[in-house]
Formats: structure tokens, C-alpha cells, sequence
């Protein structure tokens, strides 16, 4: 049987050494593993008239870049609207919100995403100084962290919004003034929900069709997976239609949401989802919540903020959040937890510690998500437990200062402002550290968040100071971030993650080395070829 697909004239990045293997080139058989590693001349040998042949003119190949937090259904449909993140004040917001309104016929919704809360200086974050913008328009913003969201004077009408309710998800708020008026300010999905039930909504090719344009130009950033950490509405049945399409550029792992509140029958239908998918996708996990997040004050905090908040976690009773881990964990299932100030990671790692002494299979790896700030005592636990470290090092270049200026530091305070993103010493703790993107929150492009992890530095201006650069990481350690990581979360690291016979195909090809360019230039570094299974699913003009 030829070889479905070969590559020559390569040089292959090994991210367990930092070194090149010395093949020039790799065979990738029908089933879509790496059948060959050797020269050029040997692996060459092995192609048929149905061969894919592909000189790579000395290009450099690396495992796939692997995504390990990513939302493409929610950030294909968040996106659709007026891009704010690249407003930097007030009066930037107030301008392209003009912009948008002259556009709008009447009655019609206008629907912004990005908004960085650092825009109201020291303002309160509402929607009043837009309200002459917005005078009459339903309006729907949502800030960067995609967990609160401002809503227009009109839209908080039509949803009927005219005062605090209470929510299930114990963080969750209609923000009210001294008197009980909406401010516009909504915390947590449940707030956000009652106003875009109200909203008109994309029909479901249209969403299918965004989802599928979002995914391909991830294919083209050179990513070839990503851990999805989400599998709401019907989701999953898009990924389907695409899979069964053959237009499922990516290989998917999904974790479907466990809200507070559920039961142990919702706990049985999580575990009876393990395994549903095709030939690129599947459920493997589960995604939980401990907390909200630092900027809109509804993080889970060993000590308030500077505002009196971030004292909750988002399960009203923890203890049921404890219990549920420990079901999952004797069941089988991973669990990834959304976890971001340090009381929120100690409770966590806690639960996980218990469900381990109850039993189960001691393989299960489990997951925590953000990992924002946390105090020198919780590092050693990541390794101790096994637990894996999944961090986003782009949210700390570009939400952030150096200065602590920002909403986020300002809320927390110099001592544990000073506790940033600690990439560096969770990975010199033995922590596997999985990096990731949490787009729609931040950019997709692997080579970004790559270049993030090493220079902390703002990307809109490298030429600012990095924030914390003594927690940053080498090249290598982000690149093993985006590949062998990943492998290791998912319990796949003996077939992916690495260029080695037996493996997946699943592979990023570069025009450069992306441990010897510079990280400011990295994200810049041209993607050649992007393949899943040895199958191309992005290739560039003149390759």
C-alpha cells in the first residue's frame, strides 16, 4: 500500500529534546500514521500515484499545535458582531458604537464582543456613558472574559429586566445601583441568558457555516487541535455535520458544561456522553466551574478584592461541586475546572485530592483551567496529584500591565498581582502546563500564544515591559506547551504529540524555527502546512 502523504527536504523538531531528528522526511500511511522517518531518498521511495508529495524545501515540521482551551462554537458566534477589543478608552467605545448605529436599521439589535473593562479607568463598569449612543438601540456588548456583559437601556427592557434576581450560579448578577436600577452590567451566563433569549439569533447554517470558516482559519494559524471546553445547545451535532462532511479541519476534544445544580441523573448522562463523536471529534471530559473571574469581581479569593468581592465560589454549596468530582473521577472521566483565584484552585485540587483516596482509576487525569494567581503552597500540588496546569499566557500580555494599573492587578493588590500567570514555576514544580488560547477571549494563532508565554509583553506593543517576565518560558517549554502537553492531558501521548513511527500525522509545518526566532517575531513566522491524519487541511500559495 503507498503512503497516503510525504514530506521531504524537511527538518523535523523533536519538543522532547529541542532538537532536530536526524530523518529528513516522514511517510504517513492511509490510516494516518507516521509509517517512515528517514532521508529523503528512502522515505521518497514509498509514494504512489496517489501520494501527496510535498518538498518542503527545508521548512521545519513540528508535532500539530494542539489548542488546550478553546471555545469554537461560542466564539464563532460571539464574533459576528462589532469588535471592541481595540478600544482603549471611553471615548474609543463611544466612537465605534456610532459607527455600528448608523449602520442599524430601525429595531435592530446591535452586537459588540471584546470590551475590555480598562476602559473605564475608574469609572464603575455600566452602560451609562453610552446611553446617548444607545439611546433607543437593544444593544448587547460583551466584555473580553465572555462571563459579563453591558446591555443597552432598551435591551434590558424587552428582557424585562428591572432589578437584582437571584441565580443558581451563585455568582451571578444583575448589577444594580444604590436605588435597585440595572446598571447594564450583567455577571455570569445566567444574567447575560434573560437578555439574549431576547435577541434575534442566527439560523443554524448560519451558524454552521461561521463555525466552519472559524475552524478553517484556525487550520491556517497551524493548529491541527483543540480541547474544547464546552459542548452547549447543539454543539456537538455541528461537529458531527461537519466531520460527516469531511470539513472538520481539527481534532476535537470536547467537554461538555456540569452546571451547579446538577443531579446524579445529569451526573450519569455526563458519563454516558464520554466516547459519543467521528472521526476527528469526540466527548472526553467534563468542564466544570469553581469560580468566575478577577476583572468583574466574581473570582473565588482566599481575601476580598479591593472592591469587598470575589469572596464566592460559583457553586453555592462547594461541597456538591467536591461530590461530583469525586463521581466523575470513580466513573473514569477527566474533569477540567475553570478555577482562577486561589481559593478557587485550592478547592479544586482538594476535591481531586479526595476523589483520589476514594478509588477509581488513578490514569484519570484531571484538569484546572486559568490559574490566575495562586500562593506558593498550591504549586507542588499540580505534580504531586498529577493534575495538569492549563494556563493562557496571551491573557496576562495583553489584560494586564506591568505596572499594575489595570483593573485586573488593581482589584488584587500588589501581593498577589505580583503572583501573575506563574507559568515558570508551575512547570519548574513538575507540573505539566498546557497552554491555550480561551478564544473567543484572546486570539487563536498558536505562534501568538507561543510568543505570549515567552515574552509577556502586550502584543498590540512589544515595546512595553513584560508583566512578570520571571515567570515566563522558554521557547521549548511553550512549545512542548501546545504539543506533547496537550498529549499528556488527553492520556494520548503515546500516538501524538511527537514525530515518532506509530504516531498521528496530525503535523504544523513552519518557515522558520520557532526556537531560535525571536518571540516578538514569532507570530509573524509564516504556516506552510497544516495536516490532521497526513490529510492537508491548510497549504500556502506556492508550497
Amino acid at each position: 500500500m503507498s503512503s497516503r502523504l510525504v514530506l521531504h527536504s524537511a527538518r523535523l523538531l523533536d519538543p522532547a529534546t529541542g532538537g532536530f531528528l536526524a530523518a529528513s522526511a516522514l511517510a504517513v500511511d492511509g490510516e494516518g500514521r507516521i509509517v517512515a522517518l528517514g532521508d529523503d531518498r528512502e522515505v521518497r521511495a514509498l509514494a504512489g500515484a496517489a501520494t501527496t508529495v510535498v518538498d518542503l524545501k527545508g521548512a521545519v515540521v513540528t508535532p500539530g499545535l494542539v489548542d488546550g482551551h478553546v471555545h469554537p462554537v461560542t466564539g464563532a458566534e460571539l464574533t459576528g458582531g462589532l469588535d471592541l477589543s481595540g478600544c482603549a478608552d471611553l471615548g474609543d467605545v463611544r466612537e465605534a458604537l456610532a459607527r455600528e448605529v448608523r449602520g442599524l436599521g430601525r429595531g435592530e439589535w446591535l452586537f459588540a464582543w471584546g470590551l475590555d473593562p480598562n476602559v473605564f479607568g475608574d469609572e464603575p463598569v455600566g452602560v451609562a456613558p453610552f446611553d446617548a449612543v444607545l439611546d433607543g438601540v437593544p444593544a448587547f456588548l460583551l466584555l473580553f472574559d465572555a462571563h459579563s456583559a453591558l446591555a443597552s437601556r432598551r435591551a434590558l427592557e424587552l428582557a424585562g429586566i428591572d432589578g437584582p434576581r437571584t441565580f443558581a450560579q451563585a455568582s451571578a448578577e444583575i448589577v444594580c445601583d444604590a436605588d435597585g436600577r440595572p446598571t447594564g452590567l450583567l455577571q455570569e451566563d445566567a444574567a447575560c441568558e434573560l437578555v439574549e433569549r431576547v435577541a434575534p439569533q442566527p439560523t443554524r447554517a448560519e451558524r454552521l457555516e461561521r463555525l466552519a470558516s472559524a475552524l478553517d482559519a484556525m487550520a491556517a494559524s497551524g493548529l491541527t487541535g483543540g480541547h474544547v471546553m464546552d459542548a452547549n445547545s447543539d454543539s456537538l451535532d455541528l461537529f458531527a455535520e461537519l466531520d460527516a462532511a469531511g470539513r472538520l479541519p481539527l481534532r476535537l476534544r470536547v467537554a461538555p458544561w456540569c452546571q451547579p445544580g446538577t443531579d446524579a441523573d445529569g451526573v450519569r448522562e455526563l458519563i454516558a456522553l464520554q466516547g459519543r463523536g467521528g472521526d476527528l471529534w469526540r466527548v472526553a471530559g467534563v468542564k466544570l466551574f469553581m469560580d468566575g473571574t478577577i476583572d468583574n469581581g466574581t473570582a473565588w479569593l482566599e481575601r476580598p478584592d479591593c472592591h469587598g468581592e470575589s469572596t464566592h465560589a460559583f457553586w453555592p454549596e462547594p461541597e456538591a461541586y467536591t461530590e461530583i468530582i469525586g463521581a466523575l473521577h470513580r466513573a473514569g472521566v477527566a474533569t477540567a475546572t475553570h478555577a482562577i483565584g486561589d481559593a478557587a484552585v485550592r478547592h479544586v485540587l482538594d476535591s481531586v485530592e479526595k476523589a483520589r483516596a476514594t478509588g477509581g482509576d488513578p490514569a484519570v487525569r484531571h484538569r484546572v483551567e486559568h490559574i490566575e494567581t495562586v500562593p506558593d503552597d498550591t504549586l507542588r500540588r499540580f505534580a504531586e496529584l498529577g493534575v495538569v496546569a492549563s494556563m493562557q499566557p496571551t491573557h496576562c500580555c495583553d489584560f494586564t500591565r506591568a505596572d499594575h494599573t489595570d483593573n485586573w492587578s488593581r482589584r488584587l493588590g500588589e501581593e498577589r498581582a505580583g503572583r501573575a500567570w506563574r507559568c515558570r514555576d508551575l512547570v519548574d514544580s513538575g507540573a505539566t502546563v498546557v497552554l491555550g488560547s480561551d478564544w473567543p477571549i484572546a486570539p487563536f494563532p498558536p505562534l501568538g500564544v507561543l510568543a505570549g508565554a515567552v515574552h509577556r509583553r502586550p502584543s498590540r506593543d512589544l515595546a512595553q515591559p513584560p508583566h512578570g517576565p520571571e515567570q515566563a518560558l522558554t521557547a521549548l517549554e511553550a512549545l512542548r506547551g501546545l504539543t506533547t502537553g496537550p498529549a499528556h492531558a488527553a492520556g494520548e501521548e503515546r500516538h501524538a504529540g511527537s514525530l515518532a513511527l506509530g504516531h498521528r500525522a496530525d503535523l504544523t509545518v513552519l518557515a522558520a524555527d520557532p526556537l531560535t526566532t525571536p518571540a516578538a517575531d514569532l507570530p509573524d513566522v509564516p504556516v506552510l502546512l497544516t495536516t490532521v491524519d497526513g490529510r492537508v487541511t491548510h497549504r500556502a500559495q506556492g508550497l
